[in-house]
């Protein structure tokens, strides 16, 4: 009969060759994927540049429509972000093992699309020099402020989050001498994995997990407030904070769900990537789809019975007015769609998850649409014929704001792995004797139960 040992010694691989093979050798798909990519990056530049050159009136903003999908990217993106800092950082501080392989493809999402989020808001103001303003003539008293403080902060610390649990994995790429063996030198900072080193690395990781969580959930917060601060009619809610937080946690794992679909395919990394990953992060989906659509109706249900005339006039034109589609299509797309979907567990495998993710992904960016434009397409004085449709400079910064992170991504993977090393080696040697010591802590374990776990070792094939 075989033994636990046994056992976990067979289902382990050997080594994890598998995660250093995308940086050490790249393929032709690799080259025609970057030149795709570097394609519509090209064509999003030469768009700036016009918009540049002629001023936002190549847009199709107008008065009173300041803000269209600029904006909108710019809230997508950033509740996009929390796919790495609370999934990670939660998941990290309540133990939960089977998410080694997946945190560092979730702080990639974090720290890249950031940056692109922060980009929406510059290409949005015309003029990128007019961002200065908000360090030469700060009012305290603006959300504004309030947004550029808290997003550089998130910044801050989503970089160090990443950072730091790459350290090991630096110096693992040095000691193999491979290739850019001097970058990562620089980078490892001297890591030589002792005990000294272990205890202080993994106390600055536990350190910035529980700081990370409240500054994430502080920026959607904050960046609800934007539109929440104002008296614009359906914005000025007391709702936003919560359901922008909601949304934000919604879209960034069906962001995630979506990436390590991708890089398990691509890199051949099913071995670390498993169905448990898709079945676990398909159930947290499903929870927050209920809950978005708890505060989508709870939002559209307050409106509805207050019959405030001006917010009566916005409601109806997402309900059957010009914004309806839009409308209609983000509930299919975020709830009547993917719900059915997670909801049947054998549904719930890697490709009905990854269905699920792009309907909620293409959905909350109808959100985020439906928040901004009809809004501002509805003044106050009405009735308005004004409609804005967004222009092709508009659409072509969108088309290569998103192909410009997909391209920083695949990039990322051909120079660090996006699997954890050490953390997926950590849990090999440690995590089933932890395991068991937790759960011996509050359930008895028959006596050769017990003892079976805790001769446990590492497995002889890989020591």
């Amino acid at each position: 009969m075989s033994t636990v040992a046994d056992v976990v010694s067979e289902s382990f691989p050997v080594n994890d060759e598998a995660l250093f093979r995308p940086i050490e050798t790249t393929t032709a798909r690799f080259h025609i994927t970057v030149v795709v990519l570097l394609t519509f990056t090209c064509f999003m530049l030469g768009a700036y540049a016009r918009q540049l050159w002629l001023g936002l009136g190549v847009t199709g903003l107008n008065t009173p429509v300041y803000w269209g999908i600029y904006i909108t990217n710019f809230v997508f993106f950033i509740g996009i972000s929390h796919a790495g800092t609370l999934i990670s950082a939660i998941l990290r501080i309540c133990h939960a093992e089977w998410r080694r392989s997946i945190t560092r493809a979730a702080e990639v999402i974090t720290v890249m699309v950031l940056f692109f989020g922060a980009g929406s808001v510059v290409v949005d103001l015309g003029h990128p020099e007019r961002a200065l303003n908000i360090l030469f003539h700060p009012n305290f008293r603006s959300p504004l402020l309030w947004d550029v403080c808290s997003v550089t902060m998130y910044l801050t610390a989503s970089v160090l989050y990443l950072y730091l649990p790459l350290i090991p994995d630096l110096a693992l790429l040095r000691d193999r001498g491979r290739k850019r063996t001097w970058l990562y030198g620089v980078l490892a900072l001297g890591w030589t994995g002792t005990p000294r080193q272990k205890h202080l690395l993994e106390r600055a990781i536990a350190v910035m997990a529980i700081v990370v969580i409240p500054i994430a959930v502080t920026v959607h917060t904050v960046v609800s407030w934007v539109f929440a601060m104002t008296v614009q009619p359906m914005w000025h809610s007391t709702i936003f904070g919560p359901y922008f937080v909601v949304g934000a946690i919604f879209s960034g794992i069906a962001a995630l769900l979506i990436a390590l679909a991708i890089i398990r395919h691509v890199y051949h990394l099913e071995e670390y990537l498993k169905q448990i990953h898709f079945r676990h992060l398909g159930q947290l989906l499903l929870v927050m789809a209920l809950l978005w659509f708890y505060f989508t109706f709870a939002e559209h249900l307050t409106v509805f019975y207050g019959a405030e005339p001006e917010e009566m006039h916005i409601l109806f034109s997402k309900l059957t007015g010009p914004f309806a589609f839009g409308f209609w299509a983000m509930v299919a797309c975020c709830f009547l769609i993917p719900v059915p979907i997670l909801a049947v567990p054998r549904w719930r495998t890697v490709k009905g998850t990854v269905w699920a993710s792009a309907f909620i992904v293409v959905g909350m960016w109808l959100e985020r649409y439906n928040i901004v434009v009809p809004s501002l397409s509805q003044p106050r004085v009405l009735p308005s014929r004004m409609v804005y449709f967004p222009s092709l400079t508009e659409l072509l910064i969108t088309l290569g704001f998103f192909s410009t992170f997909i391209l920083f991504y695949v990039l990322f993977t051909k120079f660090f792995p996006i699997v954890s090393v050490w953390e997926v080696q950590e849990g090999r040697e440690k995590s089933l004797e932890e395991v068991c010591e937790r759960v011996s802590g509050y359930i008895p374990l028959p006596m050769t139960e017990a003892d079976n776990y805790r001769n446990l070792r590492r497995p002889q094939s890989i020591r």
